[in-house]
């Protein structure tokens, strides 16, 4: 695919089995035309009984698809070494009670036993077309792999054309920031061959030229996203913007936010969502760091439909501060949530080390009382935290900590898991305190129309 920038010929590559994030548009200079190869056509499918049959199949696709399709169950023979003072094991019943066994010790040292191996979740494997949002969905991780069709993000590519499929946006403009997008945005086709597009910080508002920047922040009285501030410390806030209320920002915000979102489709119909907006503060404002949507009214206890980190802010514990704030949004509503699936690849990776981490605080704070063992069921750790159970359920089977044994599941916390949980939240500087937020939850479902 080729364009024509200002008298210059740009070509769209695409790297085959890597994410479409790292797509680019480069210059002849790059391209080594001898080797290039054109595709071939596919022979005509053969009658079977009447009816168009199926591509012949080769060799090795039957071999991908026998290993893939085949059921994989494993009993092995593993021994129990010795548990430290520091080893917790955790003894699940069929109605999800955890009883809390310390100090465990074996009389002979070590016991053999016959276990079913849950298998590990898949390894994480990029479409060559497919959108960040939706690869690297795990299908062992209890979690649907198919959305509902009428929100934010959707799994059906039957939309997308050849179009939509390449970043159109060279360069964003946004605050002190200058951000490579990753994926199309339906920006207007006019803006598509500016070498930069410039936005306005606070209002999202997009423009052609710095010149035109200059005018529009001389008209602009915006210093902070609109709407109603509902938690500060220290240098973070988070705005609620109503999106009937403030139509134009949140469209601005779902076009931003393209960029970065493969599979997202929300751009105009805002109405039915509430934008949360994370913002850092300093003399010249309130600048966007983040957000997340999430339906006023959700029927599947969505509490989150799209969520964001602008590349900037990325690998700076924003992403789990965005998420620990959807959730304490939830506790306040007397709710549990779960997102809306399936996720991007860094979204699944940030909810996974958010629920890790969050459940094995609960379950490592448990002590006990009067000399018997602390009991806690999954409904209770789900009330605590508002994660909803199947959430905490495939995170304890994501970190491979369930065992079998003498017809009880046994949950196992060894030195180095307990070890690295301390670690890891010895990093984890930013934490949302609930005394800083106010916030009133609102019944949309006596209010019409919104």
């Amino acid at each position: 695919i080729v364009k024509d920038i200002h008298g210059k010929k740009l070509y769209y590559v695409h790297y085959i089995d890597f994410n479409k994030r790292l797509d680019e548009w480069v210059t002849p200079d790059r391209l080594d035309i001898k080797k290039l190869q054109f595709p071939k056509k596919e022979a005509k499918t053969p009658m079977k009984d009447g009816l168009p049959g199926s591509r012949p199949s080769s060799p090795e696709r039957d071999v991908v698809r026998e290993s893939t399709l085949r059921p994989v169950t494993l009993d092995v023979e593993t021994a129990l070494p010795h548990f430290s003072g520091r080893d917790i094991q955790y003894v699940i019943s069929s109605c999800f009670q955890i009883c809390i066994l310390f100090s465990l010790s074996l009389s002979n040292g070590t016991t053999s036993i016959q276990r079913h191996l849950i298998p590990p979740p898949p390894g994480r494997k990029r479409k060559s077309c497919g959108g960040t949002d939706e690869d690297s969905q795990d299908s062992s991780d209890g979690i649907p792999s198919a959305p509902r069709m009428t929100g934010s993000l959707v799994s059906d590519r039957s939309h997308d054309d050849i179009v939509t499929r390449m970043k159109n946006i060279d360069c964003i403009e946004l605050g002190r920031h200058r951000l490579k997008p990753w994926y199309f945005s339906p920006y207007p086709q006019e803006l598509t061959s500016l070498l930069i597009l410039y936005l306005c910080e606070f209002c999202l508002k997009y423009l052609k030229s710095l010149k035109c920047l200059q005018r529009h922040l001389t008209k602009c009285n915006l210093r902070h996203p609109p709407g109603n501030e509902i938690y500060r410390k220290g240098t973070i806030s988070f705005f609620e913007i109503d999106g009937r209320k403030n139509k134009a920002y949140s469209q601005n915000l779902c076009l931003l936010a393209k960029c970065f979102l493969d599979h997202k489709t929300l751009y105009y119909d805002t109405d039915p969502f509430l934008f949360y907006v994370m913002t850092e503060y300093d003399s010249k404002g309130f600048h966007i760091v983040g957000y997340f949507s999430k339906e006023k009214e959700s029927t599947e206890d969505y509490n989150v439909a799209c969520i964001l980190t602008l590349p900037p802010y990325q690998r700076r514990g924003y992403g789990k501060l965005l998420i620990e704030f959807s959730y304490e949004l939830s506790k306040v509503e007397g709710k549990t949530g779960t997102p809306e699936k399936p996720l991007s690849d860094l979204g699944l990776l940030s909810y996974r080390s958010y629920w890790s981490q969050t459940i094995l605080e609960i379950l490592m704070d448990l002590k006990s009382e009067n000399g018997e063992r602390p009991q806690i069921t999954i409904n209770e750790i789900s009330e605590i935290t508002s994660v909803k159970k199947e959430d905490v359920i495939s995170t304890l089977q994501y970190l491979n900590l369930i065992n079998y044994y003498k017809g009880q599941y046994i949950l196992t916390l060894s030195e180095d898991i307990v070890e690295g949980h301390e670690r890891a939240m010895q990093k984890r500087h930013l934490r949302i305190d609930p005394k800083c937020l106010h916030f009133t939850p609102k019944d949309w479902s006596k209010r019409g129309k919104w």
